[in-house]
């Protein structure tokens, strides 16, 4: 664990800005618009030898608790509670607002330090804004420029004291220290690592909600808008099994991907790219889909680009609890799966309710199986038995008379499980036989639904030319 810096000021300040130039990475949306970020995301900075956990966090608004703005409120002051440290961030240029001085009352009576920063200060403009932070009682504000990298010294200095007395109490309770590289080879090491486990799915098929009844709290910002959730939010749980043993799971939560014709907001746009970026880190990807609407063609497609990635795939048939006619939904959707993923039929298909957390545990349990499954490697010895026997059950054809011969098959990686097949005139053997070979590897050899590439090489000729 790392001690938590949370970055909170009103709307279109720079926070994303910043928590991007601390993180060294593109992972908040950013856009000149107010109102981007809703939920509060989280990252590993590191800040000239610092290394802290910083959280952003979305405008804090003075709005109607029931609406968006307000809901997107309390995710701000719930972060603030957690916080070893919040970083007050205002519009140097623009000056002090009504709502900068709400802000600053309201840090002022919690109990969590305060760092005050004006952002945008480089030039002239910023000076008076500066000169009026005094006012809010927070003590001399760092001036600083997110967006072109200036003034991080200064705010590594305004850091480094309560960062430090944080780090001190994490190693006093035994709670400091780093991850390590897990050995994928190593069964119970894969089994003690993290499962990085990405939710996708339409918009408004319960993919927030779902989160939040497995970590058991309101993490993130549900409602019936669709298209709530803009960010990829990683969120770290700890899941205890049906045996009673403690399970990581790293849950992140995505945007809806509508159809791309009809996505032409900017910000939705981003959001798309965002959730398959967060996809392609993943090990194991969950497409939601709503029991009140059924299967679509979107969702195909969904599924369809987490399987080209290589990403091991289960379906969630989420909302069960309202649905009708559940067994016909369930064999409709079975059957229609099948025939859309021909080519990894078996994916495994689970009922369950982000309202009443039914088949969570069921979910979860599949997940950490089918990752097992998708970093599993089969001893060559194993693997050619296997070869010989598909050879003698179905040999190659000949096509013009001109005999293929296949040599020997090895397994070259995992995760995705990827195998090359050795032998001679390669370039005439048709797909259909690849198919034959890669379905038998998954069916004989235990790799179920999980995708699988096939790699073909055939020894350089020196009389070719």
């Amino acid at each position: 664990m790392l001690p938590t810096i949370v970055i909170v000021g009103r709307p279109n300040v720079g926070k994303s800005t910043l928590f991007n130039r601390l993180v060294g990475k593109r992972l908040a949306l950013v856009d000149d618009q107010p109102g981007v970020t809703r939920d509060r995301r989280e990252g590993e900075a590191h800040l000239l030898g610092l290394d802290f956990r910083i959280v952003d966090t979305a405008g804090y608004e003075d709005e109607d608790p029931q609406s968006l703005p307000g809901r997107m409120r309390r995710q701000t002051e719930a972060a603030i509670e957690t916080a070893d440290v919040a970083l007050f961030l205002i519009d140097a240029r623009a000056g002090l607002t009504p709502l900068d001085e709400e802000i600053a009352r309201w840090l002022r009576g919690s109990d969590t330090p305060v760092i005050l920063a004006g952002n945008k200060a480089e030039g002239r403009a910023a000076e008076d804004g500066l000169m009026e932070a005094f006012s809010l009682g927070l003590g001399e504000p760092v001036p600083l420029s997110a967006e072109h990298g200036q003034g991080m010294a200064d705010l590594f200095q305004a850091l480094l004291p309560h960062v430090e007395r944080a780090q001190a109490e994490l190693e006093a309770a035994g709670l400091a220290g780093n991850g390590e590289a897990v050995d994928f080879d190593d069964e119970d090491a894969l089994d003690a690592a993290p499962l990085k486990l990405a939710i996708v799915g339409r918009p408004n098929a319960g993919k927030s909600t779902l989160i939040n009844r497995i970590i058991g709290e309101e993490r993130l910002i549900t409602g019936p808008e669709a298209g709530i959730t803009r960010d990829s939010i990683a969120i770290d749980h700890q899941w205890t099994d049906r045996e009673g043993k403690a399970r990581t799971v790293r849950l992140i939560d995505t945007a809806g991907m509508r159809k791309r014709a009809k996505v032409q907001d900017k910000l939705e746009k981003l959001a798309v790219a965002d959730g398959l970026h967060a996809v392609d880190f993943a090990e194991v990807v969950v497409l939601l889909l709503d029991a009140t609407k059924g299967l679509e063609a979107q969702d195909l497609r969904i599924a369809d680009k987490v399987l080209q990635e290589g990403r091991a795939l289960l379906i969630g048939l989420n909302k069960w609890d309202v649905s009708e006619n559940g067994s016909a939904l369930y064999q409709g959707v079975r059957k229609a799966l099948d025939e859309g993923l021909a080519q990894v039929k078996g994916v495994p298909l689970i009922t369950v309710s982000g309202a009443t957390g039914k088949g969570i545990d069921d979910l979860l349990s599949a997940a950490f199986e089918v990752r097992r499954v998708w970093s599993h490697r089969i001893s060559t010895g194993t693997l050619n038995r296997w070869f010989e026997s598909a050879l003698e059950t179905n040999p190659p054809p000949a096509p013009g008379g001109k005999r293929i011969k296949l040599r020997y098959l090895t397994q070259a990686k995992t995760r995705p499980p990827g195998f090359v097949l050795f032998g001679t005139r390669l370039d005439l053997l048709p797909e259909s036989y690849q198919r034959y070979l890669i379905n038998g590897i998954r069916r004989d050899l235990g790799f179920g639904a999980v995708p699988v590439r096939l790699t073909l090489r055939s020894p350089k000729n020196p009389y070719k030319k």
